[in-house]
């Protein structure tokens, strides 16, 4: 089940949309700045604030943090496109705002690790795609925490009742148009690393949702025996010190990568 409680971060906004906010946990000494994207199949029930105790928690750990809100579907706006240009907003603004001087990585659980894919691989869309952007942004590293990484298979697969088809108003056969520019395994690998950290006993994304994606080695794919889908954004569960090594050693070839220009 989805972990709660948490407190709030302090507020920022990216737009004048109630949900175009974030929450920023700044940290003490952070190595890096974590854009964390949350889940929840897209939809309007799902909130930032399940996420609110990862993000304390990654502060804490030597982060700094920023939590997204986006407009999700069955909100007005919500879906396609609203969805994709609000986490493309929140990506190519906030980090500016409040910590240009640190690495910037994207992560995401479930549905917000298919965004947090997607939003590194804009830079491949084409120019009138939602979201586009002519060159690659800033993101040092990518994190997915059991994403759907590849739309196609979700649908097929039908997960979260359809909730893949909701948010792109259909199947890969109703709309490969909007699955050619939404899918991260349809777009060319983004650039930048990719951990994908993925429960063996995920039963909401199962794990070959995300095979296809790391397929062709885009991707550094960590399978987790034992783990479920929610452990992987539960501080304290057996599955969270996997978390914090894998953004660690992100923030560590980043810097490396920074020091070799």
């Amino acid at each position: 089940m989805l972990p709660g409680g948490g407190a709030p971060g302090r507020l920022l906004r990216y737009g004048d949309g109630p949900d175009q906010v974030a929450e920023y946990y700044p940290g003490t000494d952070p190595t890096a700045l974590v854009l964390f994207v949350h889940g929840g199949f897209w939809r309007a029930r799902y909130d930032r604030t399940h996420a609110r105790p990862l993000a304390a928690a990654l502060s804490e750990a030597g982060f700094a943090v920023l939590l997204p809100e986006y407009r999700r579907v069955g909100q007005p706006g919500g879906g396609w496109p609203g969805t994709l240009h609000d986490v493309a907003t929140a990506v190519d603004e906030l980090p500016a705002a409040v910590a240009p001087q640190l690495p910037l990585l994207v992560a995401g659980h479930s549905a917000g690790g298919h965004l947090a894919l997607w939003a590194a691989a804009r830079h491949h869309l084409p120019p009138d795609a939602p979201g586009a952007r002519p060159a690659a942004q800033g993101i040092r590293g990518v994190l997915g925490l059991a994403p759907v990484a590849d739309l196609a298979s979700a649908s097929r697969l039908g997960l979260g009742d359809g909730a893949t088809d909701a948010f792109l108003g259909g199947s890969p056969a109703d709309r490969p148009d909007r699955y050619a520019v939404a899918d991260p395994t349809a777009l060319p690998p983004p650039g930048t690393p990719v951990t994908v950290l993925h429960g063996l006993a995920d039963d909401i994304v199962p794990t070959d949702v995300v095979r296809g994606y790391a397929a062709d080695g885009r991707a550094e794919f960590v399978l987790l025996p034992g783990a479920d889908h929610f452990g992987v954004i539960t501080p304290g569960s057996e599955d969270w010190p996997h978390v914090v090594s894998a953004l660690r050693k992100l923030a560590d070839e980043a810097k490396g990568a920074e020091e070799r220009q």
